[in-house]
């Protein structure tokens, strides 16, 4: 466990693995917004770095554990700018960048930007800006003001979860009791959600991602998913490669990690 510093205020908590065996790799994750590194290091680390590779682990500035200067904006540019300095005083070997829905965006754009990578995974990323990805973008955000993270959760987890993840959590959520409190306006989430959500331009250039792509998307993903998009994005991918998990939905490394390890060590193979 480690700090990155960026600026007095500014640090990005990192946990870093350098794989053991030959030929092993290091998977570079980037979390969504309003996660960290817990998501990824609770089965799927621990998975990958027994088949031999390495992990790197990082939360965004505003994310647990990752201050930020008052005064600083925590949009999409910044974000993708941060990885990409990390990944360049890191120095992982053999860096795989493996992006959860937005995040994946941050990493295309860190190797865009000149960060070093072997592949890229991009999970449940491919989506094209428009009227209803904003509309969705401010929901999350007005969910946020209104009654925080908790009140977000109630209302959305339903439709980015698969239904066996549904059933087995459904009693934790909703509670009669529930006290909404909102999320104050200079909170990290809160940031993420406003600045960076809301500033990041989907329109990547595919063509310009000329290495291994591995794009994972989940079927039960009732909010972002347009399948339709995901295929005419993929395409444009010069090596990309797709796997469908038609019993996952949105947050396949909470819904369902053991399967993602498994395309992971295989995409690293290939790799």
């Amino acid at each position: 466990m480690s700090v990155f510093k960026l600026g007095p205020q500014d640090l990005l908590y990192y946990e870093h693995t350098p794989p053991d065996a030959e030929g092993g790799v290091t998977f570079v994750f980037f979390n969504a917004l309003t996660s960290d590194t817990g998501g990824w290091q609770a089965v799927i680390g621990p998975r990958l770095r027994a088949a031999g590779h390495g992990t790197l682990a990082f939360n965004f500035r505003g994310q647990t554990d990752s201050p930020f200067s008052s005064d600083i904006a925590l949009d999409a540019d910044l974000m993708a700018a941060d990885a990409a300095e990390l990944l360049g005083a890191v120095r992982p070997q053999r860096p795989v960048l493996v992006g959860l829905s937005i995040g994946g965006l941050f990493a295309a754009r860190a190797f865009l930007a000149g960060a070093s990578a072997e592949a890229l995974v991009l999970i449940n990323t491919l989506r094209k800006d428009g009227p209803r990805l904003q509309w969705i973008g401010d929901a999350l955000v007005r969910a946020a003001e209104v009654g925080g993270l908790e009140l977000f959760r109630d209302l959305f987890l339903p439709l980015l979860v698969n239904e066996e993840w549904q059933q087995a959590n459904r009693a934790n959520f909703i509670a009669p009791e529930a006290n909404y409190t909102p999320l104050p306006s200079d909170h990290g989430h809160y940031k993420l959600l406003a600045e960076a959500g809301r500033s990041a331009d989907w329109d990547l250039p595919y063509e310009q991602l000329d290495l291994p792509v591995l794009v994972i998307t989940g079927l039960q993903d009732h909010v972002f998913l347009e399948t339709e998009v995901v295929a005419e994005l993929a395409a444009r991918l010069p090596k990309g490669r797709r796997v469908d998990m038609p019993d996952a939905g949105h947050l396949i490394p909470a819904e369902r990690p053991e399967a993602l390890a498994d395309q992971l060590i295989q995409f690293a193979q290939e790799v």
